[in-house]
């Protein structure tokens, strides 16, 4: 218990009001619609390929991590989501992810900037398919923009990425993953061989609520390692004026990690949402 509370001591000043603000509307936010708007925002949140306009601004914190494992870590993922359609058939969905980082737990102290890039884009269907499949498929590029070696690998990476979920009544299940290669940059840094795959269970509550479950598991091929952190969250989709948004507070657990990776965390995530 004391270790606990040491750990949560760790938090800088930002970081709580965003805790504390997340909380907040999590506990208080409403529904400011007709009920069947606020059941259909939810189910297009938990689908990845929904022609929906978002922008989540994902806040994680994690613990226990470093040598010592005494480390704490923060990282903002800015994640904005664009359909386009490019017939009466197709759309065109990109997904990027920006992330902002910092730790405390480098060999030369704390660390913060950006991170590399993650860019996705995805074919896929207006028309779900057989037994209500709903599939997606393309190229993902891996951008080598971290302002700090500790923050990124350092290198060009591209390959495929795909995405298959079913959603029935109350139920969206299915799974995403991708495999990135480095193909460019400092023959200084490790190469990149890595897989990422991230199966995913939500149920909807009604009254724009959802539970998620999710595993973000990644496979790095060059060190034959693991990581696999078990996330548990809540979401509620609510409006502020004529702005739909959501709110998602969650927690996880990492049940497997290279040496030095962190123990658990926390997750909040506030997302914009702009419907047809």
């Amino acid at each position: 218990m004391v270790r606990n509370l040491n750990l949560l001591c760790k938090f800088k000043k930002p970081y709580i009001r965003t805790l504390s603000f997340a909380l907040f509307l999590a506990l208080n936010a409403t529904t400011a619609w007709s009920e069947p708007s606020a059941e259909d925002l939810s189910q297009q949140l938990a689908n990845p390929l929904a022609s929906l306009i978002s922008v989540p601004f994902q806040n994680n914190f994690d613990f226990r991590a470093g040598s010592d494992q005494k480390g704490f870590a923060y990282g903002l993922n800015i994640q904005p989501v664009i359909p386009f359609s490019l017939n009466e058939d197709w759309n065109i969905i990109s997904r990027t992810i920006i992330p902002i980082a910092y730790r405390d737990y480098m060999p030369d102290g704390s660390v913060s900037g950006l991170g590399d890039i993650n860019a996705s884009l995805f074919l896929s269907p207006k028309q779900s398919g057989p037994s209500g499949l709903i599939w997606g498929a393309g190229p993902v590029f891996l951008l080598p923009t971290a302002t700090d070696d500790y923050l990124g690998g350092g290198k060009l990476g591209l390959g495929p990425t795909a995405v298959a979920l079913i959603q029935r009544h109350d139920w969206t299940v299915g799974a995403l993953g991708n495999h990135i290669w480095s193909v460019a940059g400092s023959s200084n840094r490790q190469d990149i061989s890595s897989t990422m795959l991230q199966p995913f269970v939500s149920y909807n509550l009604g009254h724009g609520r959802s539970v998620s479950l999710s595993l973000d598991s990644t496979y790095n091929w060059e060190a034959s390692q693991w990581t696999l952190p078990i996330n548990l969250d809540a979401t509620q989709v609510f409006k502020i004026q004529d702005q739909a948004m959501s709110i998602q507070v969650g927690g996880r657990y990492y049940a497997d990690g290279p040496d030095g990776s962190a123990k658990w965390g926390l997750r909040t995530t506030l997302t914009f949402m702009f419907p047809e």
